[in-house]
Protein backbone atom coordinates (compact mmCIF):
# COMPACT_ATOMS: atom_id res chain seq x y z
CA UNK A 1 0.00 0.00 0.00
CA UNK A 2 0.91 3.63 -0.93
CA UNK A 3 1.06 6.77 1.47
CA UNK A 4 -2.04 7.68 -0.59
CA UNK A 5 -4.17 4.81 0.43
CA UNK A 6 -3.10 3.70 3.75
CA UNK A 7 -5.19 4.05 6.35
CA UNK A 8 -3.06 4.64 9.41
CA UNK A 9 -0.18 6.82 8.22
CA UNK A 10 -1.10 10.87 8.23
CA UNK A 11 -1.03 12.00 4.57
CA UNK A 12 1.42 14.90 3.59
CA UNK A 13 1.23 17.95 1.68
CA UNK A 14 3.39 19.61 -0.91
CA UNK A 15 5.85 20.61 1.63
CA UNK A 16 6.58 17.20 3.30
CA UNK A 17 4.69 18.03 6.08
CA UNK A 18 2.21 15.82 7.60
CA UNK A 19 -1.29 17.32 7.22
CA UNK A 20 -3.12 14.99 9.10
CA UNK A 21 -4.32 16.58 11.90
CA UNK A 22 -4.04 14.25 16.22
CA UNK A 23 -7.11 15.92 17.32
CA UNK A 24 -10.16 18.74 16.85
CA UNK A 25 -7.68 21.13 18.30
CA UNK A 26 -4.66 20.77 16.07
CA UNK A 27 -7.26 20.66 12.89
CA UNK A 28 -8.52 23.88 13.89
CA UNK A 29 -4.87 25.24 14.32
CA UNK A 30 -4.19 23.70 11.18
CA UNK A 31 -7.39 25.10 9.36
CA UNK A 32 -5.91 28.59 10.92
CA UNK A 33 -2.36 28.75 9.57
CA UNK A 34 -3.98 27.89 6.26
CA UNK A 35 -6.47 30.72 6.25
CA UNK A 36 -3.69 32.88 7.02
CA UNK A 37 -1.29 31.95 4.97
CA UNK A 38 -4.34 32.00 2.23
CA UNK A 39 -5.65 35.62 2.84
CA UNK A 40 -1.60 36.62 2.27
CA UNK A 41 -1.46 35.19 -0.92
CA UNK A 42 -5.11 36.79 -2.09
CA UNK A 43 -3.64 40.18 -1.22
CA UNK A 44 -0.18 39.75 -2.71
CA UNK A 45 -2.10 38.62 -5.94
CA UNK A 46 -4.49 41.42 -5.50
CA UNK A 47 -1.63 43.92 -4.92
CA UNK A 48 -0.03 42.60 -8.36
CA UNK A 49 -3.45 42.83 -10.34
CA UNK A 50 -3.63 45.99 -9.44
CA UNK A 51 -2.43 47.72 -12.75
CA UNK A 52 -3.91 51.48 -12.11
CA UNK A 53 -2.71 51.29 -8.55
CA UNK A 54 0.84 50.82 -8.98
CA UNK A 55 1.30 52.67 -12.32
CA UNK A 56 -0.61 55.89 -9.80
CA UNK A 57 2.28 54.61 -6.94
CA UNK A 58 4.98 54.52 -9.79
CA UNK A 59 3.72 58.09 -11.07
CA UNK A 60 4.04 59.47 -7.85
CA UNK A 61 6.96 58.17 -6.99
CA UNK A 62 8.57 59.67 -10.22
CA UNK A 63 7.02 63.25 -9.40
CA UNK A 64 8.87 63.49 -6.10
CA UNK A 65 11.85 62.34 -7.59
CA UNK A 66 11.38 65.07 -10.62
CA UNK A 67 10.75 68.10 -8.33
CA UNK A 68 13.91 67.01 -6.11
CA UNK A 69 15.89 66.92 -9.38
CA UNK A 70 14.51 70.14 -10.29
CA UNK A 71 15.67 72.14 -6.78
CA UNK A 72 18.67 70.68 -6.65
CA UNK A 73 19.29 71.78 -11.14
CA UNK A 74 17.77 75.25 -9.51
CA UNK A 75 20.56 75.52 -6.76
CA UNK A 76 23.29 74.68 -9.09
CA UNK A 77 22.15 77.24 -11.58
CA UNK A 78 22.20 79.83 -8.99
CA UNK A 79 25.19 78.84 -8.26
CA UNK A 80 26.88 78.76 -11.18
CA UNK A 81 25.23 81.76 -12.66
CA UNK A 82 26.53 84.18 -9.57
CA UNK A 83 29.83 82.16 -10.28
CA UNK A 84 29.76 83.47 -13.82
CA UNK A 85 28.74 86.74 -13.27
CA UNK A 86 31.38 87.44 -10.64
CA UNK A 87 33.86 86.36 -13.87
CA UNK A 88 32.50 88.61 -16.24
CA UNK A 89 34.44 91.84 -16.84
CA UNK A 90 32.86 94.95 -15.92
CA UNK A 91 33.18 96.55 -19.62
CA UNK A 92 31.18 93.50 -20.60
CA UNK A 93 28.28 94.27 -18.53
CA UNK A 94 28.19 98.17 -19.44
CA UNK A 95 27.81 96.54 -23.09
CA UNK A 96 24.72 94.65 -22.25
CA UNK A 97 23.02 96.88 -20.31
CA UNK A 98 23.43 99.36 -22.97
CA UNK A 99 22.62 96.83 -25.38
CA UNK A 100 19.18 95.88 -23.45
CA UNK A 101 18.02 99.51 -23.39
CA UNK A 102 18.34 99.97 -27.25
CA UNK A 103 16.34 97.01 -28.61
CA UNK A 104 16.28 98.43 -32.34
CA UNK A 105 20.02 98.50 -32.14
CA UNK A 106 20.26 94.76 -30.92
CA UNK A 107 17.98 93.94 -33.86
CA UNK A 108 19.70 95.48 -36.26
CA UNK A 109 22.73 94.05 -35.13
CA UNK A 110 21.11 90.56 -35.22
CA UNK A 111 19.98 90.83 -38.67
CA UNK A 112 23.57 91.96 -39.78
CA UNK A 113 24.69 89.02 -38.39
CA UNK A 114 22.28 86.74 -39.84
CA UNK A 115 23.02 88.61 -43.33
CA UNK A 116 26.51 87.80 -42.95
CA UNK A 117 26.41 84.38 -42.02
CA UNK A 118 23.73 83.73 -44.77
CA UNK A 119 26.14 85.56 -47.05
CA UNK A 120 28.87 83.14 -46.47
CA UNK A 121 26.98 80.03 -46.43
CA UNK A 122 25.69 80.66 -49.99
CA UNK A 123 29.29 81.45 -51.15
CA UNK A 124 30.26 78.64 -49.83
CA UNK A 125 27.78 76.31 -51.40
CA UNK A 126 28.72 78.64 -55.15
CA UNK A 127 31.54 77.60 -55.04
CA UNK A 128 31.02 73.53 -54.93
CA UNK A 129 30.90 72.60 -51.77
CA UNK A 130 28.46 70.86 -50.09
Amino acid sequence: MTDATSGDRARTGSTGQPTGAKGPDELRRQIEQTRSQLGDTVEELAGKADVKGRAKARAADLRDKAGAMTVQLRSSAAHAGHSAEERVPDRARGAVRSGLGRPRMLLAAGAACALGTATGVLAYRHQGHR
